[in-house]
């Protein structure tokens, strides 16, 4: 059974950093594509960032600031969030799904498995 469980959400300051955390259980990360995506109320689900064994993705709104890295000890999906703008403010899903991130660039597209969301809000 695959979970996904997120954390590290949290307040902050516009500038400021957070590093969010998916902590995956039943998936190995080398058949896997592990991501994050975002949801705003009123707005469209957005794919924020993708890891695979073959590629990484990152949508353009987040490109420079926000990097994704996967550490297999611990089967552990970190998003490193720098230099956060009040638009980044939403709730992130961490999520999973076999094979590779090229699904990422497909419009509503939705992987087979979620977790339950952090909170993240970049407020002054």
């Amino acid at each position: 059974e695959v979970r996904l469980a997120e954390s590290g959400g949290g307040l902050v300051q516009p500038g400021g950093s957070l590093r969010l955390a998916c902590s995956a259980s039943g998936v190995t990360f080398d058949d896997y594509a592990i991501g994050w995506f975002r949801q705003t109320p009123g707005k469209e689900r957005e794919g924020v960032s993708c890891i695979s064994s073959r590629d990484a993705y990152y949508a353009d709104s987040v490109k420079g600031r926000f990097t994704i890295s996967s550490h297999d000890a611990d089967n552990t999906v970190y998003l490193r969030m720098d230099d956060l703008k009040p638009e980044d403010t939403a709730v992130y899903y961490c999520a999973a799904e076999r094979g590779t991130c090229r699904p990422y660039y497909r419009h509503n597209y939705a992987p087979a498995y979620w977790g339950q969301g952090t909170q993240v809000t970049v407020s002054a």
